[in-house]
């Protein structure tokens, strides 16, 4: 893997973009949440997949897609950025964060499990935190079946799973997420199950957009408020939002707006996240996938990676 650009601060977060010898591009980050120092929480967020066949109408991974990374590929974006920073690989980090969202659903590729089966022993890390957020697609329960026991065998209580919903509006969800995916009450059997071996609450999430539902009474009909807590998120001002025409039920600059929704929640009895972010990665362009498409509409392409963007299909 040759890195060949990178794009935001030092005090927030960097992107890179890289190249593969056959010549396919993937972005991975490395990120701070201010006022944090590094030695308190350090995320690295990896791809997975090389664009996304999901194709979410809210998310610019989707714009293309070249098939799976392979364990080593994966792997080589966490080291370069363990190197950079801890090139002993001893990475004193309270909360040290690998999370596997860049481009592509994880639950896709198998090879992330070959890649959570070696992070213990490849880094010594005792603050080591997988994130796993996923939509969940069909036919991907023999990956969650082994992700169950990776977790179950190695990480117990320090393991974050998490299912993106982002409405309770199920024709809707069907528009943000195009494929077939597993229903609430297969998503919260389960997170059960995996809640069950200890550890974190599982994770709802909601990138929220202005006309989306979030029903209390719906989330209570399949979720435990004792086990799965409720993520409020902005939608990213990505290039897919402003395409398809989506308006964010959150203004950053305005978080105040969702007290009464969150407020609603909590009386159902949930826990409840919201989770703004800093305004000025929306200004850096690192939302998942842009790197990477800005990379394909400008002239200097990587030759023999992908058709521009122009030739690409609309979604």
């Amino acid at each position: 893997m040759k890195v060949i650009g990178q794009s935001g601060r030092e005090d927030l977060a960097l992107v890179y973009i890289a190249e593969t010898p056959d010549g396919n591009a993937l972005e991975f980050v490395e990120a701070l949440q201010p006022p944090l120092p590094r030695e308190k929480k350090w995320v690295l967020i990896v791809s997975t997949l090389f664009g996304c066949p999901v194709k979410c109408t809210i998310c610019d991974a989707g714009y293309f897609y070249r098939g799976k990374l392979s364990k080593e590929e994966i792997l080589s974006q966490i080291d370069y950025l363990v190197d950079r920073r801890y090139p002993c690989r001893r990475i004193e980090v309270e909360k040290f964060k690998i999370q596997f969202a860049r481009m592509g659903d994880p639950s896709l590729n198998e090879s992330v499990l070959d890649v959570l089966e070696e992070l213990p022993v490849r880094y010594d890390a005792p603050g080591l935190l997988p994130c796993l957020p996923t939509i969940a697609p069909r036919k991907t329960d023999a990956f969650f079946e082994r992700l169950l026991d990776i977790k179950t065998r190695l990480y117990t209580d320090r393991f974050q799973l998490q299912f993106s919903i982002h409405t309770t509006d199920e024709v809707l969800r069907d528009r943000i997420m195009p494929v077939p995916k597993w229903t609430y009450a297969e998503i919260a059997r389960y997170g059960e199950r995996f809640y069950q071996n200890g550890g974190k609450k599982i994770a709802l999430n909601f990138a929220l957009e202005k006309n989306a539902a979030i029903d209390p009474e719906v989330l209570t009909q399949y979720f435990d408020p004792a086990r799965f807590i409720i993520k409020i998120t902005p939608l990213n001002p990505t290039y897919s939002v402003a395409l398809n025409e989506y308006h964010s039920f959150i203004d950053p600059l305005q978080p105040s707006q969702a007290a009464g929704l969150v407020e609603r929640l909590r009386q159902a009895g949930f826990e409840v996240i919201l989770s703004i972010g800093e305004v000025d990665e929306n200004r850096l362009g690192s939302n998942c996938g842009q790197l990477v498409l800005n990379h394909l509409r400008a002239e200097e392409k990587i030759s023999g990676a992908y058709a521009s963007v122009e030739s690409l299909p609309s979604q």
